[in-house]
């Protein structure tokens, strides 16, 4: 491992599942012994229950807890971005006063290329040096060492500091943004496809005809597993649906500026959004997409003041 992390410092912009998934993986790494430093705009909520919250998130992390993102970056060699994708613009601009001269910006957010483009500019102009990194997998269950895309003119002096970090970085050739094209684009679908599932398994709940409707999936696309694919969709969209709404409206943006129409990734953002919305929350362990179903539709219910048994099934509908 390279002396400047083991003995160096790195530093979270934002501290939510990421930053503590990273976090995690890098504390199994032999010989890592960075000072470790955070800061998620949480800190200074409006509401004082969030404020400790994040700050016992701090402690239970065991990292230092910056009350600003310039004090947060101040002496890091490395600065992980890991916000939501709405803020990663100006988060970085708002850490810019403590980045140091020559210290790599990975920013690990979900945004359109041409967002990450002007945001390199910036950061390089004030001395940092910017990478434009992809997540192409949820963070758990492999931690550091999820799949990551690395571009920019940055990006082959980075890959051995990620590498000295053990992370799975694979260089992806071209400017900032190419990596975050190949994620965009690729949400279209995953995020997309979350959003249709979503849409077809409550409708097809509320009908009566949800059992019927994934068997025909199954034969149509066999091997799919529509029953298991499903519960894990809605989790994910009960769980993060928020943050994957934003997402999505980074990905409209993107088809809009490449001079198509974005419509579908847009159409997305409704489900995602809604969903994400009511906080219900789930587990990856939750593997019944019926009672995850019922979950969102009795919040629905609850939402426009209705009392229906939100997913009575006909008796002809009753196996699985």
């Amino acid at each position: 491992m390279s002396r400047a992390i083991a003995t160096g410092a790195i530093a979270f912009i934002g501290f939510g599942e990421a930053a503590r998934a990273f976090l995690d993986g890098w504390r199994t790494v032999p010989g890592f012994g960075a000072r470790v430093s955070a800061y998620d705009v949480k800190t200074d909520w409006p509401d004082p229950a969030v404020r400790a919250g994040k700050r016992a998130d701090y402690v239970a992390a065991n990292v230092i807890g910056a009350s600003t993102a310039p004090e947060a970056v101040a002496g890091a060699e490395a600065i992980f971005s890991v916000v939501t994708a709405d803020q990663a613009h100006a988060a970085a601009l708002a850490a810019l006063p403590g980045v140091e001269k020559g210290a790599f910006l990975f920013d690990c957010n979900s945004c359109a290329p041409q967002t990450k483009a002007r945001t390199a500019r910036e950061v390089d102009a004030a001395g940092g040096r910017y990478v434009d990194v992809a997540v192409m997998a949820p963070v758990h269950p492999r931690l550091h060492r999820t799949p990551l895309l690395v571009s920019g003119p940055h990006a082959e002096a980075a890959a051995p500091l990620l590498a000295s970090l053990d992370m799975a970085a694979q260089i992806h050739k071209g400017p900032v943004g190419s990596s975050s094209a190949i994620k965009m684009i690729r949400s279209i679908m995953m995020k997309g496809l979350e959003a249709l599932v979503c849409e077809c398994v409550l409708a097809g709940c509320k009908a009566g005809v949800i059992e019927t409707v994934l068997d025909s999936l199954d034969d149509t696309y066999p091997g799919f597993d529509w029953r298991r694919r499903s519960a894990y969709m809605l989790e994910r969209v009960m769980t993060h649906g928020v943050r994957r709404a934003a997402e999505m409206r980074e990905a409209a943006l993107t088809v809009d500026l490449l001079g198509l129409d974005g419509a579908m990734s847009r159409a997305a953002v409704g489900w995602q959004q809604a969903v994400g919305d009511l906080g219900l929350g789930a587990t990856p362990e939750d593997a019944n997409y019926r009672a995850l179903a019922e979950k969102i539709l009795a919040r629905l219910g609850e939402n426009d003041g209705r009392s229906e048994e939100p997913c009575a099934l006909p008796h002809q509908d009753q196996s699985g």
